[in-house]
């Protein structure tokens, strides 16, 4: 067993928050994708430096980045500022924006990794599956106190991984063809060795010991970190939850972000006053994250350790009810309630796949996202 040395998590003193939100470029003509994120971001960084962006894997997105924020409105107010920039940075190159969990028939051959040297370590590694990352999500960031809370609170926001995914979902379309999945990202994303689902940790020293043991087997050597669904994020202090696709809109995006940050601090305020978390066994966390991904919106989920099921849009009705106290706290009532929004017009991926059933092509679908990130809201 390799020697575990400390993890330092730099603790937050309050549930502060942070997004990133991962948005690609698309040709208007072809409405395939263009691999010009570098000049995106030059672009930005001349006309707008207070603007923070990010490379990531693929040379075709950009990531917008929020600072340390205390509410949603702050945190969506500061992407809305970010998105007007690179959008009007989009346009001077003759491109347009676009973000959903996946591209519905772009081809990986087409679209290089960006020049970043653990991004070429993934790719030497893990081959087909590493190139088949044409896939696009959403991390959010909360702050918490003390190392000891955030494997409970991991452990805990795993039983309602069904929840966020299915709000989130919105990739049916892969290589051209509907997958019959509404988050084809989640099944592609978990095939790289290092992603997908965290073991359920008991303790923050259990968490040192398995990176110790990653980094003497060379794992974090070829990644440069673990990319769980949900991870600490020890750097910022920070639980960073991973677990929804991109959506194509910033309206759906502050109510996934809303329902989040709720989720995180009802689940700290627990451990205060000294009550059980809940969790559910590894088992059942996986069949959930499997439903949500196949049904979306129409999943039947496992809502206890008995094995007792529920529509995961009724658990979401309720989740709603009781959260609104504490996000009226928090500053996020307004967008916790965009959550029965989503309920009433349906997620992403159906409006893709209606467009497609329409159409029959996936160009629709891809114009469709275009202009919901265009208008910051979903579109009949």
């Amino acid at each position: 067993m390799a020697q575990a040395e400390a993890i330092e998590f730099r603790r937050s003193p309050r549930p502060t928050l942070g997004v990133e939100w991962e948005i690609a470029l698309v040709d208007p003509d072809t409405r395939d994708l263009s691999p010009r994120a570098a000049e995106i971001i030059d672009i930005v960084s001349a006309a707008h430096p207070e603007v923070h962006l990010e490379r990531e894997f693929l040379q075709n997105t950009v990531e917008l980045v929020t600072g340390i924020c205390d509410t949603v409105p702050q945190a969506v107010a500061e992407l809305a500022h970010s998105l007007s920039a690179v959008d009007s940075a989009a346009e001077q190159l003759g491109l347009r924006l676009w973000t959903s969990g996946s591209h519905p028939f772009s081809d990986f051959r087409d679209n290089p990794v960006s020049e970043k040297g653990s991004y070429d370590e993934i790719i030497a590694r893990t081959q087909y599956w590493g190139n088949q990352m044409l896939i696009w999500g959403i991390h959010v960031h909360v702050g918490i106190s003390h190392e000891d809370r955030v494997w409970p609170i991991i452990n805990a926001l795993l039983t309602n991984y069904p929840h966020l995914l299915a709000l989130s979902a919105s990739s049916p379309g892969w290589d051209g063809i509907d997958t019959g999945y509404a988050s084809n990202r989640t099944m592609l994303y978990q095939q790289l060795p290092t992603a997908g689902l965290p073991y359920q940790f008991s303790s923050w020293p259990e968490w040192e010991q398995y990176m110790a043991d990653q980094g003497r087997s060379g794992v974090i050597n070829h990644t440069g970190s673990m990319h769980f669904d949900i991870r600490p994020a020890a750097k910022w202090g920070t639980i960073e939850v991973r677990v929804c696709d991109s959506t194509s809109n910033l309206r759906e995006l502050s109510a996934i972000v809303a329902l989040t940050h709720c989720l995180v601090v009802h689940y700290d305020r627990m451990i205060d006053n000294g009550e059980q978390l809940p969790t559910l066994q590894p088992w059942h966390v996986a069949e959930n994250k499997w439903r949500a991904a196949r049904y979306g919106l129409d999943a039947e989920i496992i809502i206890s350790r008995d094995t007792d099921e529920a529509m995961v849009q009724d658990e979401l009705r309720r989740l709603v009810s009781s959260l609104h106290p504490l996000a009226t706290e928090l500053g996020c009532a307004g967008e916790l309630e965009l959550v029965l929004e989503i309920l009433e017009r349906g997620g992403g991926y159906e409006r893709q796949r209606r467009e497609f059933t329409r159409t029959g092509s996936w160009i629709a679908a891809v114009d469709l996202a275009c202009d919901e990130l265009e208008e910051l809201q979903p579109l009949e």
